[in-house]
């Protein structure tokens, strides 16, 4: 039939939106993991309100057969981007089926893990699920997805809404997953992986899964230490039930960002997946809180344009914020919103895009959008923000939203000036430091923050005293990191008393920040720092250890021994360093051959990317440097995740800069991979 469809090419095609609404889609899918690919039937259900004669559906790189209307086959169109049906459609009820086969390069994510497993995900936010589901581009079409989903029977599979049935097949399992109320096409998702699960239910009997590998049973409780607490929080907060039927959270390898709020299911970074020393450094809170959020602001109502981006991004930023006062309390707030409070304005000298532009960065559209929520909400009370809030969600349940509309409901509530608010926090780029200052300073904490702040340029001999009375206080240890990062580029003996009185006070946050700003350390002071080796804190030990290795050469031996069986976070972030300290130390170890290839198996395959790119970095760093090494930094560029495979492409132009570096790429070159050769070649030739 394909013959035909280049006779439809010249269609001028109508506004869909505005000729056809799609009701809902039914998907009975099938992975293949050897050949990265993507089959299924698919069925959709949708009616014509004004008589056209072309449908699309967003479809990029698939192939097509068995095509039919009203299970009548029909002429289309496959363009490689859509699918277009042609058809004499008339107002009524249609239903559309297809059979389709893909090999996404996008969205779609087979990552495989050591003893030939597998975990497999999807990423569809912005315009990327019609790579693996033939779907819709434009977040304005909203419709009810029921995915049902055949795969290995030792896995667990999962989608979008409540599990109906699970059907053995053999070696398979079909899992058939069904949704209530419609979404927009990028918050479709399947995960697959070898987990285990625990069940709990929330205070409104929502039920709450919490999925995680077996490896990691013993990291249950820190990484999702706060979640049922966080999702009870946000269900009183925000003042709707949660709009979905079910919550899930699943970490899956080499995400390619911190989390994604699938609905009904967030898909977020094993980074997170922390033991209980890990969790003081890297914990998986806001993140939980802002992507839970987004069920709400986001999945149930839909900035309509990206215009409006701050819609889903800033009030996911705030609330979580809210969640993370509930737990930490009202001094971490406020310090948090003093910090971004200093990236926007810092960022706001070189930044000339506001909130209200689709082009906006990210410090924008999540922070100050965080911001300009947090500022309305203190001017016109909590009541009426909330009263607001409940209005504006139920109003425009499952449908699509823009700024007006939400302002329309603040407007119920309050006679607040809006046009000026706009104009100071969504199109203006300037920070408005004085209101902000005004509200921070509510806080006794701030308070404190913003005197010591204001002593910066004072000479410290003239202001060691008010510093050394803010350490020896019970202020919060923000203030107190405040006052170490003052003290960086004094004089040693100026500031050592104030550094050791630092390092008693046994805060891990205060101490850590003496590590990271001390890199010169005297001989007298050794032992002090030492004692930041036996922090519970591994981001702390990381930096311990390597700046006492570097400062004290007849101690190596010292610390290398103390540290030999620390492994830090599951990115190894200890293990490594130790592996490249001990190389680098000379006649610490008989088996130097040993830890080479312990140091350069982590910079494989068989790690994530993370662990991989930390791994590299290590050996580059201590020129530990042969033709495996570099043929993994070549892997590296090949990688789905773009900051690693960026860091492999300038990794590589560096080492290029070397003649003698040059000829081994040239020489491992013939034994790459078809697509490291070509991403290889391309960087020889620049």
């Amino acid at each position: 039939m394909k013959y035909i469809l280049l006779l439809f090419t010249g269609f001028i095609f109508a506004q869909q939106t505005q000729n056809v609404d799609f009701k809902s889609v039914s998907g009975q899918l099938s992975l293949n993991p050897k050949e990265k690919s993507i089959s299924g039937l698919v069925d959709y259900q949708f009616d014509v309100l004004k008589e056209c004669d072309t449908i699309s559906l967003d479809a990029k790189n698939m192939e097509f057969s068995n095509v039919k209307i009203n299970e009548k086959e029909v002429i289309y169109l496959n363009t490689a981007k859509q699918i277009k049906i042609v058809f004499p459609f008339t107002k009524g009820q249609y239903h559309l089926t297809f059979n389709y086969t893909g090999k996404p390069k996008q969205a779609l994510y087979f990552v495989d893990i050591k003893n030939t497993d597998v975990q497999i995900w999807t990423q569809g936010q912005g315009r990327y699920t019609s790579n693996w589901f033939p779907s819709f581009d434009d977040v304005n079409e909203k419709l009810i997805f029921n995915l049902g989903i055949s795969y290995d029977k030792d896995y667990e599979v999962v989608s979008n809404g409540v599990l109906k049935e699970k059907t053995p097949n053999g070696d398979k399992m079909h899992w058939q997953y069904q949704m209530e109320k419609p979404m927009s096409s990028y918050l479709l998702m399947l995960a697959v992986g070898k987990y285990e699960k625990r069940e709990f239910k929330s205070k409104s009997k929502i039920p709450l899964e919490y999925y995680y590998e077996s490896k990691d049973a013993d990291r249950f409780e820190p990484t999702y230490r706060y979640s049922k607490r966080i999702f009870d929080f946000l269900e009183k907060e925000i003042g709707i039930k949660y709009p979905w039927q079910i919550n899930r959270q699943i970490p899956v390898r080499d995400f390619l960002y911190a989390g994604m709020e699938n609905t009904t299911t967030t898909l977020f970074t094993t980074r997170y997946v922390v033991d209980s020393i890990g969790f003081i450094d890297r914990n998986y809170t806001n993140v939980d809180a802002h992507e839970l959020a987004h069920h709400w602001f986001g999945d149930l109502i839909t900035a309509e344009s990206s215009t409006h981006h701050w819609l889903q991004e800033g009030f996911a930023t705030y609330y979580a914020l809210l969640a993370e006062r509930e737990i930490y309390g009202e001094d971490y707030f406020y310090s948090k919103l003093y910090d971004t409070a200093q990236q926007i304005k810092f960022a706001s000298r070189t930044d000339t895009i506001p909130v209200l532009n689709p082009k906006a960065s990210s410090l924008t559209f999540y922070e100050k959008g965080a911001w300009a929520l947090f500022v309305l909400h203190e001017s016109i009370g909590d009541k009426a923000f909330k009263k607001a809030i409940k209005s504006y969600l139920t109003k425009y349940a499952y449908q699509n939203v823009n700024t007006q509309n939400f302002f329309d409901e603040i407007k119920k509530v309050s006679d607040f000036d809006l046009d000026k608010f706009q104009k100071t926090w969504l199109e203006s780029t300037a920070f408005d430091t004085p209101t902000a200052n005004a509200l921070l300073s509510k806080n006794n904490t701030i308070q404190k923050r913003l005197e010591i702040d204001k002593l910066k340029k004072t000479p410290l001999e003239e202001k060691k005293e008010i510093l050394k009375k803010t350490l020896e206080s019970d202020v919060h240890f923000s203030v107190k990191e405040a006052v170490v990062d003052q003290l960086e580029n004094e004089k040693y003996d100026a500031k050592k008393a104030l550094l050791l009185l630092a390092l008693d006070i046994k805060s891990l946050e205060v101490r850590q920040n003496v590590a990271e700003t001390m890199t010169k350390i005297p001989e007298d002071f050794r032992v002090n720092y030492e004692s930041l080796l036996d922090d519970k804190s591994y981001q702390t030990q990381e930096i311990a250890l390597y700046w006492l290795w570097r400062n004290f050469p007849a101690h190596r031996k010292e610390y290398l021994d103390k540290s030999q069986n620390w492994i830090g976070f599951n990115d190894f972030n200890l293990r490594t360093l130790w592996l490249s300290l001990a190389l680098s130390t000379p006649n610490y170890t008989q088996e130097p051959e040993a830890l080479v290839n312990e140091l350069i198996s982590f910079s494989s395959t068989k790690y994530e990317a993370t662990t991989r790119q930390n791994a590299l970095e290590k050996l580059i760093a201590f020129k530990i440097i042969n033709d495996q090494v570099l043929s993994n930094l070549v892997g590296a560029t090949t990688h789905h995740m773009w900051q690693f495979s960026k860091f492999g492409r300038d990794t590589i132009r560096l080492l290029l800069k070397n003649p003698e570096m040059r000829a081994s790429f040239e020489r491992i070159l013939i034994n790459l991979t078809p697509d490291e050769q070509f991403q290889l070649n391309r960087l020889l030739k620049e």
